[in-house]
């Protein structure tokens, strides 16, 4: 059994996590972690838990937590990394859902998270945890950044045609949308019932925290610097991500539905839809699924990708936790494998 530890088991990301390695039969839960929540019982936060948990959540202490195989971290960006040092330290392996270590250079890191980083020096050692590229190198990590939700959608969305350079790379446009609990579970009148429903909107097009994280991961699978565009955009739902992909092609002879049929065939968690059929975010609501389409319209020279996910489970938890398999040598299914929510 693998001893596991949460820190920061509060939020949406943190109770998916949770709901996750309660059901996966290779976990013990030893620790979750809250300040603010220290001595209650999880399942009387959550009480979907209820009679599958009766773990209560702690103050985080490098002590106890070191007693872990895995710690993850489903904390607020800024909270890792002042305690990963000490934690691999001490033989500890990490898996930080937050954006703590997912891109590489410093400087672009401060610029974009408004702090200082408080252990560059593990940047380098980090590595970024999405299996479809990265799978044998998260194997041996002690370190995993999880990656962001709406990287994971739009990176495997375009992956297929940059690793293959069909596309004018230097002006990828990502159009994508997410539900309401990717903006978390805090207090924010923004995210409001009333401010929300029935309306749809963009923002961050000025930038977004996410579209450095999606350059690099497309830089390195490109070998050079990409041009993207990424707007992403509020819906009025609980869960999901829908992400719209546009790019040129270089020539229009590649069977393209065939190219990521090949591309993803051995790959667990990407199911490439049959062509013409659309994706939908209910396909893929509570699972650890990323679903894809790919598009020619009229036959012409752009390429159109739709890219499917939960948010909170293949764009974060389940994402984690299919990492902690493939670096616990398990099978990299194991306690992922169900059907989505429907309706």
């Amino acid at each position: 059994m693998l001893s596991v530890g949460v820190v920061g088991g509060t939020g949406y990301t943190g109770i998916e996590l949770l709901r996750l390695l309660i059901m996966h039969p290779q976990v013990e839960l030893k620790y979750v972690t809250s300040r603010s929540e220290a001595g209650t019982k999880v399942s009387d936060l959550f009480p979907n838990l209820r009679e599958h948990t009766d773990i209560e959540f702690t103050v985080p202490d490098i002590d106890t937590l070191s007693e872990c195989d895995i710690v993850f971290f489903a904390t607020p960006n800024g909270t890792a990394m002042k305690m990963v040092p000490d934690l691999v330290a001490k033989g500890c392996r990490v898996i930080d859902l937050a954006a703590d270590f997912r891109i590489k250079d410093q400087a672009v890191w401060e610029h974009w998270y408004g702090m200082d980083h408080a252990c560059a020096e593990l940047l380098s050692e980090a590595v970024y945890g999405l299996p479809e590229i990265n799978r044998e190198a998260v194997r041996d990590a002690r370190i995993v950044a999880n990656p962001g939700c709406y990287p994971t959608a739009v990176t495997l969305g375009f992956l297929p045609l940059i690793e293959n350079g069909l596309v004018e790379d230097q002006h990828l446009i990502a159009d994508a949308k997410s539900g309401i609990s990717g903006a978390g579970r805090g207090a924010n009148v923004a995210m409001l019932f009333s401010e929300t429903n029935e309306s749809f909107k963009p923002y961050g097009v000025a930038g977004h925290r996410h579209l450095p994280e999606i350059r690099q991961t497309l830089g390195n699978i490109a070998g050079h610097d990409v041009g993207l565009t990424f707007v992403p955009h509020l819906l009025p739902m609980i869960r999901g991500i829908e992400a719209s992909l546009y790019a040129v092609l270089n020539s229009t002879g590649t069977d393209l539905h065939e190219l990521y049929a090949r591309r993803y065939a051995a790959e667990p968690f990407v199911d490439v839809l049959p062509e013409g059929s659309m994706p939908e975010t209910r396909s893929v609501r509570g699972v650890n699924m990323c679903r894809i389409s790919v598009f020619q319209p009229q036959g012409g020279d752009t390429v159109v990708v739709s890219s499917v996910i939960d948010n909170l489970v293949k764009g974060a938890a389940g994402q984690a936790i299919q990492n902690m398999n493939i670096m616990s040598r398990l099978p990299e299914t194991e306690g992922l494998v169900h059907p989505a929510l429907l309706p």
